[in-house]
């Protein structure tokens, strides 16, 4: 009699852990089922103040200007904070500087960290968009700085942008970046679209030089080394003053970390800062990173149970699909199709490995800082 209280116990919360869970994705799903607009005649004539930080990008750098220079705007500077870099990115930058007009250099000293660069270099600034990017990131068009700043307005003050990763054959390495960052730009997307967004990433993000004034920059997580995009735009959200640009011209897409060690080590920081969000972010969040990690824990449990095999089957056929579908087409949005097929298998492989963060941040507060 115990063990069938168990067993009907089990069902009861396998049941709800994928309601719950369905219904995560299905809030996603307005913002994966949306139609992307084309602007073909936005605006080219506000200023837009382009910051790039770098730390340690000498080999990057002399590219990435060239290219960011070529930007299809008539108004723009570029403002490139070096962040302590040990290697000749500053001798660089001077140089780069002196050939391009368009370019200005702010030079970090060992007291100083990235969000102290970032207040600089918009304090320095000219104009009242800003867009800002990290030197590891290369824009994919000449249309991306005008596209996403184009909604910035004096009712819109954030735009968040999707940055992607570069594929590398079939390292599954690389197709665990790209497939976290995928689910975390549909989750911080499809929050937005339903006015409630909670993040942004700082190697695609734009805000007005207002708002960041307005709200003190970083002044209430400058203790926090991270945060200068996620931080900012949880804190500065509104269900009005934001929005979101999904263009694929407006995508930048970033080297990825090669070794295992090094990307544990990012997204150990990463994880660490979510603790600073506003407590509702935090608890849906948690939510649905708990019903995801319930869904696959409890499989084993109740499919040995042969009275309710075929409703659990069902269950989890039903999850599956509906996870599959919602994430193909947000997949397909950020140009991320050949990722598709791999789902199945790289959403319990991620699980796993944010359980091993979550608990090596427990033990160990992360300290390694790039």
């Amino acid at each position: 009699m115990l063990s069938i209280l168990f067993e009907e116990l089990f069902i009861t919360i396998f049941s709800g852990v994928v309601i719950l869970n369905c219904s995560y994705y299905l809030y996603f799903s307005k913002f994966a089922f949306s139609i992307t607009p084309r602007f073909q005649n936005f605006e080219r004539h506000d200023g837009v103040s382009i910051i790039i930080c770098a730390k340690n990008e000498s080999q990057r750098l002399e590219n990435l200007i060239q290219l960011i220079s070529l930007q299809n705007l008539n108004l723009f500077e570029i403002i490139v904070v070096n962040d302590n870099s040990n290697d000749n990115s500053l001798e660089i930058l001077q140089q780069l500087a002196i050939e391009n007009s368009r370019l200005k250099v702010i030079n970090l000293n060992a007291e100083t960290g990235k969000k102290a660069g970032i207040t600089q270099a918009i304090n320095a600034s000219l104009y009242s968009k800003l867009l800002l990017t990290d030197a590891d990131c290369i824009p994919i068009s000449t249309d991306w700085a005008a596209l996403m700043t184009q909604t910035l307005t004096d009712e819109k003050h954030i735009l968040l942008g999707y940055s992607g990763y570069k594929k590398y054959g079939q390292s599954l390495l690389n197709k665990i970046i790209r497939y976290e960052t995928l689910l975390t730009a549909t989750q911080y997307m499809g929050y937005a679209v339903h006015n409630n967004a909670y993040m942004g990433v700082g190697r695609n993000l734009a805000y007005t030089k207002e708002i960041f004034k307005s709200s003190n920059g970083f002044d209430n997580h400058a203790h926090i080394r991270a945060g200068d995009d996620d931080l900012f735009v949880n804190e500065n959200a509104t269900p009005t003053n934001i929005s979101i640009c999904v263009d694929p011209e407006s995508f930048t897409y970033s080297e990825p970390k090669k070794k295992w060690k090094d990307w544990f080590i990012q997204k150990r920081r990463h994880t660490d800062v979510a603790k600073m969000y506003r407590p509702k972010h935090q608890i849906q969040l948690a939510l649905f990173y708990i019903t995801q990690f319930l869904f696959f824990a409890l499989i084993p449990f109740v499919l040995f149970n042969q009275q309710f095999l075929t409703p659990v089957v069902v269950l989890i056929l039903i999850r599956t699909v509906i996870f599959w579908i919602i994430l193909s087409k947000a997949a397909a949005k950020f140009r991320e199709a050949d990722l598709i097929k791999y789902l199945p298998f790289l959403e319990p492989f991620l699980i796993i490995l944010q359980m091993l963060i979550f608990i090596s941040n427990i033990m160990v507060k992360p300290r390694r800082w790039n």
